[in-house]
């Protein structure tokens, strides 16, 4: 979570012209105030994923706001509590301070030496915030294996979830690199057979004679080189899942071998006639349109309908922008814990780079040119040829902001409230931005429509 969207203040006090006054100036510094003279009114908007902090007066009717605070600590553990309080009231302040409150100040105030306490408090929020939401990733195995903040991500996220209760076969598409086996991987996690195996084969990685075995396993002595029996993988994945990527390779003979195993749910070794007992779940994965390939007599029919009982689709990443840079800042941070290097930020032109490559390659390919900007094999200014190389942190802060609200005016066809909760700006905000960039609602759409 960026500083950004941990920016709001929720302001307690029932004076209406220190309410109306303090409001105002945050706002000027770009700080979303609620104000409030009531404080259990106040205490009912925050909840612990309240991405702001607590401004409250001490001295009110009702309860106070050492009571207050006391009321929201309980319900919002760690949130940030900035008192204000009277001359008089000093000792109780700083008694609330051994309370867990973050600081107090003393009417009348410097409206500067609040906004400066405030933006601190903000950022310690943001960190708080922040550390929940990795804490819940790493028990939620869809949203640690599958990042992304784009629309398109989070329906994929909602429809892993769905389907992975249900106890059928799944056939996922998408393009090369684009995550098929982080997607498999999810649906078993979150599936009632999480605690039982999760066998992979890669289908176009082998041969005709390879393939059979792998997947039916074979007796000693069955053909050369079967120096002892094996398991295949539908028998190692029994209980569990097996994940059959590129599917359309598989050749027609092993096909049909593999159709009549999911109508017995029983299979044989090759040279052996015992029978063995199967149950799994059967997830594969494809590049291409495999009924395409059925017309051409490539690939079984009746074998698609047995595999597909549902399917998934994974948008490809040039169809999701709003992920390329959170993607590519999450692999360069773990290529660096990884080779255990010192963090390196990309600048703008580098940022506008990323997000007009076309990656074909998909996420794989976001991934390897992290890792290489990671280990210096990338200059953060190789793909610049103009002479903003060598601009002012400000010209480049600025281009990077002007590429940042010109993609999503585009991407939303000029939706200002949709634009607002992106960058989680208000309006006010984004028109001076706006205006001070040069930037033009009307003339973006109409060069995007420009062939």
């Amino acid at each position: 979570m960026t500083q950004l969207e941990c920016n709001q203040v929720l302001l307690v006090d029932d004076d209406p012209a220190v309410l109306e006054a303090t409001r105002q100036w945050l706002e000027l510094s770009d700080i979303q105030v609620l104000t409030f003279d009531d404080p259990l009114i106040a205490e009912e908007h925050l909840d612990a994923d309240f991405p702001g902090i607590l401004v409250s007066d001490i001295r009110m009717p009702g309860i106070s706001g050492i009571q207050l605070m006391a009321q929201v600590q309980e319900k919002v553990p760690g949130l940030p509590i900035i008192l204000i309080t009277g001359h008089g009231d000093i000792p109780m302040a700083v008694e609330a301070i051994r309370n867990g409150a973050w600081d107090f100040l003393e009417k009348p105030f410097d409206p500067e030496r609040l906004e400066e306490i405030i933006r601190k408090a903000l950022i310690t929020r943001s960190l708080q915030l922040e550390n929940n939401r990795l804490r819940a990733a790493m028990h939620d195995p869809v949203k640690k294996r599958l990042l992304g903040k784009s629309q398109a991500m989070v329906t994929l996220r909602q429809q892993v979830q769905r389907l992975a209760k249900v106890q059928a076969n799944i056939l996922i598409h998408g393009e090369t690199g684009a995550g098929k086996e982080a997607v498999a991987r999810s649906l078993h996690e979150c599936s009632p057979r999480a605690n039982k195996p999760f066998v992979a084969i890669n289908c176009g990685a082998l041969t005709h004679e390879l393939v059979e075995s792998e997947l039916f396993g074979h007796r000693k002595g069955a053909f050369t080189g079967a120096v002892e029996s094996r398991q295949g993988k539908l028998e190692l994945a029994s209980g569990g899942t097996l994940f059959l990527d590129e599917i359309e390779s598989m050749p027609l003979p092993v096909q049909i071998k593999l159709l009549r195993a999911l109508q017995e749910q029983q299979i044989e070794r090759i040279g052996s006639n015992q029978l063995i007992d199967l149950d799994l779940i059967i997830i594969s994965a494809t590049k291409i349109d495999l009924l395409e390939l059925a017309e051409q007599g490539q690939f079984r029919e009746d074998l698609y309908y047995r595999l597909a009982v549902a399917e998934l689709s994974i948008p490809p990443l040039r169809e999701r922008q709003e992920d390329i840079l959170m993607l590519f800042e999450h692999f360069v941070q773990q290529a660096t814990e990884v080779h255990d290097l010192t963090s390196n930020q990309p600048d703008a032109d580098y940022c506008r780079a990323l997000l007009q490559n076309p990656w074909r390659g998909n996420v794989r390919e976001l991934r390897n040119k992290a890792t290489r900007f990671a280990l210096g094999l990338e200059s953060p200014n190789q793909d610049s040829h103009s002479s903003e190389s060598n601009s002012s942190l400000a010209t480049q802060l600025e281009a990077y902001e002007r590429l940042l609200i010109s993609q999503a005016l585009i991407r939303h066809q000029g939706n200002i409230q949709q634009v607002l909760e992106e960058l989680q700006l208000p309006r006010r905000t984004l028109n001076q931005k706006m205006l001070r960039l040069g930037l033009q609602r009307d003339q973006l759409l109409s060069e995007k429509e420009t062939p």
